[in-house]
């Protein structure tokens, strides 16, 4: 798969104007220990569903383009790295399912990574992400080993717990396909219509999130590993790649097994149909002689036999004879 462009953007324009914000801004902040030389350490700043008074607050600290701001707050990115003299701002897309609505979701991950800081913008909880920032902020030496180690070691463990997450939600759509398989085996391929159709929108919404993924990871790795990232744990972010390209293989088995199991279930759906359409025909078939006679003989003419005695038994019995005459002739050559 072909890596993205190279972005570069220009000088950067003046900060966010600083405004009394509506409310209290919420960032929630990791600050590592001082180095031996006595700079200061590793910052991590969280931001979940970022809004413009946090934006206003990252403006007056940090020096990031005016644009990066506007994307953090725009309602939908594509993935993405923008590569700065001194940051990287990265946008990258994760799955979620989202039980109110019963469906699988998108959540955003705007991501600044800098020499001694990262921060992380979702506009969605992620669950692994919280838990990686939560055990930093309580477990001390849990926070040194992974801040020890800078930003972009963070960021991939971070990264990694998201992509493992991932996996969960693809069993899910297994055991769903599953099911599924079995339903049209047992002969209830009617009731499957709209399970296989839910299904297949979810494995399409899997797809277009992990696509455009997988290349702007080759980015990022190179990004961050030249820049952010000790040469020895170069290898950890192959790791990320490798866990994007197993979901992406996973979903391109899952979306022939779909498409499979849509056209067993058409193909059963479409016999059934076919079966009724010919018991109707036989019917039809059937009703014909039994219209003609009668009709034949209700003609107000003079006919034989009207003035017979058992002419109504008469004509009851050729039509019972003509009936099964066409039942004889449907069951010989196996029409029915």
């Amino acid at each position: 798969m072909p890596l993205l462009p190279r972005i570069r953007r220009g000088p950067r324009g003046p900060k966010l104007p600083s405004a009394v914000p509506e409310r209290e801004p919420r960032i929630e902040r990791i600050l590592g220990a001082e180095t031996v030389a006595g700079t200061p350490g590793l910052r991590w700043l969280n931001i979940e569903q970022p809004s413009s008074v946090e934006m206003a607050v990252l403006a007056d600290e940090f020096t990031f383009h005016e644009l990066d701001f506007e994307d953090v707050l725009s309602r939908r990115q594509r993935p993405k790295v923008d590569e700065y003299a001194d940051y990287l701002f990265v946008v990258l897309h994760f799955p979620r399912y989202d039980k109110a609505a019963g469906r699988l979701g998108t959540a955003e991950l705007d991501i600044f990574i800098g020499p001694d800081f990262l921060i992380t913008c979702p506009n969605q909880p992620l669950r692994p992400l919280g838990r990686v920032f939560h055990r930093c902020q309580n477990d001390v030496d849990y926070r040194n080993e992974l801040f020890a180690k800078g930003p972009g070691y963070v960021l991939y463990v971070v990264l990694s717990d998201l992509f493992d997450y991932c996996f969960p939600i693809l069993d899910k759509v297994g055991h769903k396909l599953d099911e599924i398989e079995d339903a049209l085996f047992e002969g209830r391929a009617k009731d499957m219509v709209r399970q296989i159709s839910n299904t297949k929108q979810e494995i399409i919404a899997y797809r277009k999130i992990i696509s455009p993924e997988l290349s702007t990871l080759r980015v990022l790795e190179a990004k961050t590993a030249t820049r952010f990232l000790p040469g020895t744990l170069e290898v950890y972010y192959d790791d990320v790649i490798d866990a994007g390209q197993r979901i992406w293989d996973l979903l391109e088995n899952y979306k022939e097994v779909v498409e499979a199991l849509e056209d067993t279930s058409e193909t059963v759906v479409q016999h059934d149909l076919n079966d009724t359409l010919l018991l109707l025909t036989v019917l039809n078939a059937l009703v014909l002689p039994m219209t003609f006679i009668t009709g034949l003989f209700g003609m107000n003419v003079a006919i034989p036999f009207q003035h017979y005695n058992h002419a109504f038994w008469l004509i009851v019995a050729m039509i019972v004879g003509v009936v099964g005459a066409f039942v004889v002739w449907f069951k010989q050559s196996k029409r029915f």
